[in-house]
């Protein structure tokens, strides 16, 4: 490992941005003046006095001595779980759809801690405790101690203070130097003792290691009986489970979305001074994946300093203008440009720069987790071709295709949650000797849909239908009364029953594999499977000889526009979702057409 990184880490650590800066750093932004103190403080919580006794510890606490891996999951769409709008978005459609028959399913996954503690399903996120914020947190995993398997989200995450045990993969193994030498570490073993507190002798817990940890949350079926969620069974059935290879090997290695073994880095730096050695296997807490954020920069990545405002007053901070920079807040306060009205507490200067600083330091955080989602997909993926099937000519019809080939051999191309219908597509421009586009498959509408049968632009009779479309996106189909299935948005069944009661099928859904009248429609590509992207250009666009280049690339988003605004999405949040898409795979090819 290098060790110069080791020393800039403690050295961070040391000027206040780890260690201990984490548990108090929500206290260090500048504080407002007595006029915008009333304004500036955030809500009092009337709950405040029972979630100050709050049995499960914040990762802040963890992050204390545990800083490379509190930054990693800052970034993690764990950390995302909680904060995520679309998450909140979705869950209520689905819920009040169902007629609330749907309980508990989402956030039992996504907010363990604050379901465990009794907070209502649709109490707000501003009003939930901090750990609840925090989603899938650190306590959610290294708090459980027994096999849960698939229980759809139902286990249990032990409670207790931050100086009771946890559970991980047996790594702690320099626990008993620090408790050796606790003075010289600075620590308080616990309640009462001065001292950084910090939990007691680690225990082994196998698990934690293996796939089936993630069973819980990773492979879960909604009550009708259709899996929102199958990773799980598509692993089982690859060739990454015959050879031993975990979901942790690709997610939480070195190289995302590849099993190339494990980073390096001590298991702890408490109070700057480091435990055990630099050549330590190194988990990484980012938990490689393709999905991304779209939530306000000042509210994730999980930043401790963010703290230091509420939910409500950082969404009217306005991150997409110049709030902050310096160069912007001297014009105004120079009278060269207009000074917004700002709400409150962002009239202050202070205020603003504290929080542009906060954004800028998210940003970078934010920036990290794009290059991995681009290196997981393109490391999962191949896309060969151009391959022709007919000779290039003008005045002829010019066929060829794409082998898209999922070299992943963990899990189908794309996984995840179905249930948010992610979508991988191929975009194919044809540009012909004059520069001009001749063809294109894969384009979108303009709200940056594809131009499917879910297209609104379509619906409105305003673009042309995509028939050369290749999607991998799964949908769900639902079953008329009269007539042939349909895609629907959700696995919510209307056309039988306008006010669905959702109820446990009264028939063998394990041996079915889906629900009276409704199914999931599949398009993904198994573990080192790959399919055939097939084009025709009509000969009447064929019309010049000369060189002409074919352009493509995979596309991912994590969301479609028409799934979001059927979920009540605001256009901030739709323009956060297609600012993420990625390109993978992007190339051209040159030829020639006689």
């Amino acid at each position: 490992m290098n060790r110069f990184l080791l020393l800039c880490t403690v050295l961070l650590a040391l000027a206040g941005y780890g260690d201990g800066a984490l548990a108090q750093s929500a206290d260090t932004a500048p504080a407002p003046d007595a006029a915008t103190a009333a304004t500036a403080a955030p809500t009092v919580d009337p709950h405040a006095a029972v979630f100050a006794n709050n049995p499960f510890p914040s990762a802040r606490e963890c992050g204390a001595c545990h800083t490379k891996v509190f930054w990693e999951w800052s970034v993690s769409n764990h950390a995302y779980a909680s904060i995520s709008p679309m998450f909140h978005k979705f869950e209520q459609t689905i819920s009040t759809l169902s007629s609330g028959t749907i309980g508990t399913f989402c956030v039992r996954c996504h907010q363990q801690i604050g379901t465990q503690l009794g907070e209502p399903r649709e109490r707000p996120l501003w009003q939930r405790s901090e750990v609840s914020r925090e989603g899938i947190t650190c306590v959610t995993c290294h708090r459980v101690n027994k096999e849960f398997n698939k229980v759809n989200g139902e286990r249990e995450v032990l409670p207790g203070s931050i100086n009771d045990p946890v559970y991980g993969a047996g790594r702690g193994t320099h626990y008993g130097e620090v408790v050796a030498d606790s003075q010289r570490y600075d620590v308080a073993l616990s309640p009462g003792q001065e001292g950084r507190p910090i939990h007691s002798a680690p225990i082994r817990f196998e698990t934690i290691s293996r796939s089936e940890f993630c069973v819980s949350c990773h492979q879960v079926a909604v009550h009708p009986g259709i899996k929102l969620e199958v990773v799980w069974d598509q692993y089982r059935d690859s060739p990454a489970f015959a050879k031993g290879v975990t979901c942790q090997d690709c997610h939480m290695g070195k190289v995302p979305g590849r099993s190339l073994g494990y980073e390096t880095w001590p298991i702890a730096i408490v109070n700057g001074q480091v435990v055990g050695s630099d050549s330590q296997k190194h988990s990484n807490h980012m938990f490689f994946g393709p999905g991304y954020p779209i939530a306000h920069p000042g509210l994730f990545p999980f930043n401790p300093k963010a703290l230091h405002w509420s939910i409500e007053q950082w969404l009217q901070f306005d991150y997409r203008s110049d709030w902050g920079k310096a160069e912007w807040e001297d014009a105004v306060a120079q009278g060269r440009i207009a000074a917004p009205d700002f709400p409150a507490p962002w009239t202050e200067r202070a205020q603003r720069e504290a929080a542009r600083s906060i954004i800028d330091d998210n940003s970078k955080l934010l920036e990290a987790k794009r290059r991995s989602r681009i290196a997981v997909l393109e490391n999962g993926s191949r896309l060969d071709g151009p391959i022709f099937d007919t000779v290039a000519r003008s005045g002829h019809a010019l066929r060829f295709h794409y082998n898209v080939v999922n070299i992943d051999p963990g899990h189908n191309l794309p996984s995840g949650s179905l249930g948010a219908q992610p979508e991988i597509w191929l975009d194919v421009v044809l540009v012909g000797p004059d520069g001009r586009r001749v063809f294109e498959s894969g384009y979108v509408d303009s709200n940056g849909d594809m131009a499917d049968l879910h297209s609104l632009d379509y619906a409105k009779g305003k673009i042309a239908l995509d028939d050369q479309l290749f999607n991998l996106q799964t949908k769900f189909l639902t079953t008329n009364v009269v007539g042939t299935d349909r895609e629907m948005y959700l696995p919510v069944n209307f056309d039988v029953d306008q006010l669905p009661f959702i109820r446990p099928s009264g028939v063998p859904t394990t041996v079915l594999n889906h629900p009276p009248l409704i199914r999931m429609e599949q398009r993904s590509i198994p573990p080192l499977g790959q399919r055939e992207a097939r084009y025709t250009v009509p000969a009447e666009l064929m019309k010049q000889a000369g060189k002409y280049v074919l352009q493509v690339r995979l596309r991912s988003r994590a969301e479609p526009i028409y799934f979001m605004r059927f979920c009540g999405a605001t256009p901030e949040m739709e323009r956060s979702m297609n600012q993420w898409m990625i390109d993978i795979h992007p190339q051209a090819t040159e030829f020639e057409v006689e």
